[in-house]
């Protein structure tokens, strides 16, 4: 199974804003003082319309889906909270945190998917966990090592660790769970999400280690890493509240690889 797709879909904002629901555990979100929504949803949407063009220019298949003014959703932008996709044509949705978010899902965008030849054979739905308040959000509460068939996975409010290894069993794929933290005034607290100090590449892994209070786990999830020959990068909290964690690889045209990252990230 390959670790990383030429294909991705993404979602053009059309209300991107700070979601209120969800900066009670997201620390890294920031208010913008003195600009409007609509302005910052117009940069959004300019960020947006670039890296999609830059994307493209190196045969990255990319499907974009506008997002819609019926439902109140500023985090649209992140798919992969509440889908999956599987090299099988498995699809996995997610039970999400904030009740805003949770109209994100939206079938025609299967549909879309179809129409464009991508196989979708069998849907693995876990959303009614929501009614229970357990949730699990997608490959931003879980990270996978495709290749190698395993799926680490930093425990939060956002991210049940039942819920977790009902989907490692669903999907055949071997735990790694461990806690991973960051300091806010002070204090420290979970940190939201796994990606956020994680990445996993082809033949690399960009890590956080320094979160992972637990000397044991940390040392549980390096080796992990280490024994599928993954070259182990570290970085800083500081590196985290600055994005590098918040990576991607992607396939271009020859199979030629890219790291994805955001400005803050590369620099």
């Amino acid at each position: 199974m390959k670790q990383t797709t030429n294909a991705i879909v993404m979602i053009r904002p059309v209300a991107f804003r700070m979601n209120e629901q969800t900066a009670v555990n997201n620390y890294y979100q920031k208010v913008l003082d003195g600009l409007l929504p609509s302005t910052v949803n117009a940069k959004a949407q300019q960020e947006f319309d670039i890296f999609v063009e830059k994307l493209r220019a190196v045969g990255v298949d990319v499907t974009v889906i506008e997002d819609t003014l019926e439902t109140d959703t500023p985090d649209s932008i992140f798919p992969n909270n509440w889908i999956s996709f599987h090299e099988n044509g498995d699809v996995a949705l997610y039970p999400m945190f904030a009740e805003n978010r949770r109209q994100e899902r939206r079938e025609d965008i299967l549909d879309v998917l179809e129409g464009k030849g991508f196989e979708i054979s069998n849907i693995v739905d876990y959303t009614s966990a929501e009614e229970d308040g357990y949730f699990l959000e997608g490959t931003g509460s879980l990270l996978l090592d495709r290749a190698n068939a395993k799926a680490y996975c930093a425990l939060s409010p956002r991210a049940d660790e039942e819920l977790f290894i009902e989907f490692c069993e669903d999907f055949d794929y071997a735990p790694v769970i461990f806690e991973a933290f960051q300091t806010v005034d002070g204090e420290r607290k979970l940190i939201y999400h796994t990606n956020v100090m994680m990445c996993l590449g082809e033949t690399f892994a960009v890590i956080c280690a320094d979160s992972i209070d637990d000397k044991k786990e940390r040392k549980m999830v390096l080796e992990n890493l280490k024994a599928d020959k993954k070259e182990v990068i570290l970085i800083t909290e500081e590196q985290v509240n600055n994005f590098a964690g918040n990576m991607l690889e992607v396939r271009g045209t020859n199979d030629k690889r890219y790291i994805v990252m955001s400005a803050s990230a590369h620099q």
